[in-house]
């Protein structure tokens, strides 16, 4: 049912884009926005008459899709959709995903904020040390994918405002004796290579406007590619713990891994989609229409619907809230 309504709201969106007259505004740099539309404003307005071969927002508006990162084996963030098949007259590149294939909160963020700019979604599928290195070469134009705004990703990386506000906690063996994070002090904990948990048990983190507290001492770090096997190795008894987002953990004991969550979380942080410092053009009017379509996601009750949808809680509403001048950051 999902997939058919989506197909269908993709069907709509290439038919309007088609039509001579939206097409030519388009092409020029206007926005396919309703005059309704809580996400308008100035970014796109700013964007007409700018040159795709030097801004972000006139190029993807001349080109017609918004490119975004999924990662396929990420539910319920992102994940293939059983048994689709790729839209018809699709302007996704072949080397693509078309929306019709994927879901998850994270790729429905990213499908929203595609549709209130006018834009037909598409997908590419990056490793995430990719995604947090920068220089992307424009393969994809920006990415939700469940990062944190830390200190470091913003030398490389502009923030758009947050979608997602979700506590990081400490995972056990349901069996085990560890009750506090802090007894896990000296104990092996492990963590995604190059996420945001590395760096907060290498004490290295910094959340620019949130504040949190040490609570492990001296941990062995013990890093993986990703997330699953981390949690795979808790079970084992591998390791003494896994430090992740709350909902990673969680899908992890609803796969079965005999795991539980430790109070307090270590921090709450800012899930926020990243758009790339090195593309070689003006982010500025980029990055602007991205909050501004953001903001309007979180007034009119559309992210705190997907977040309940694909979680079962709200964690948008402190996202919306979240003053993203608090991190410093001037796009250029």
């Amino acid at each position: 049912m999902r997939e058919s309504v989506r197909v269908g709201r993709l069907a709509g969106l290439v038919l309007v884009l088609a039509l001579p007259g939206l097409a030519l505004a388009a092409c020029g740099g206007g926005s396919a926005a309703a005059p309704d539309d809580p996400g308008a404003g100035s970014a796109a307005e700013a964007a007409v008459g700018g040159d795709p071969n030097t801004d972000k927002l006139a190029q993807v508006l001349a080109r017609g899709t918004l490119v975004l990162s999924t990662d396929l084996a990420y539910p319920p963030q992102s994940m293939a959709v059983d048994g689709a098949t790729r839209a018809p007259d699709t302007g996704c590149a072949d080397t693509e995903l078309t929306a019709a294939e994927v879901t998850g909160y994270d790729a429905e963020t990213g499908i929203a904020v595609a549709e209130r700019m006018g834009l037909e979604p598409c997908f590419a599928t990056p490793d995430w040390s990719e995604i947090v290195s920068g220089s992307w070469g424009d393969r994809w134009d920006v990415s939700w994918g469940s990062g944190n705004i830390n200190a470091d990703r913003m030398t490389r990386l502009w923030m758009t405002q947050p979608y997602r506000a979700e506590p990081s906690r400490f995972f056990v063996r349901e069996d085990s004796a560890y009750q506090d994070p802090s007894e896990l002090s000296g104990k092996k904990v492990g963590a995604c290579a190059g996420c945001t948990h590395e760096s907060y048990l290498k004490r290295t983190l910094t959340l620019p406007g949130i504040s949190f507290e040490d609570l492990v001492d001296d941990p062995q770090v013990v890093t993986f590619d990703v997330e699953g096997p981390g949690m795979q190795a808790v079970a084992d008894g591998k390791i003494e713990a896994f430090l992740s987002a709350e909902q990673v953990g969680q899908e992890a004991i609803a796969s079965g891994l005999p795991l539980r969550a430790l109070d307090p979380p270590a921090f709450t942080g800012m899930l926020t989609g990243f758009v790339d410092k090195k593309s070689g053009l003006d982010a500025k009017a980029f990055v602007e229409r991205i909050n501004e379509v953001m903001a309007g996601l979180h007034e009119d009750g559309t992210m705190k619907a997907l977040s309940e949808e694909y979680f079962g809680v709200d964690y948008a509403t402190d996202a919306g809230a979240f003053d993203l001048g608090l991190i410093g950051q001037t796009v250029e």
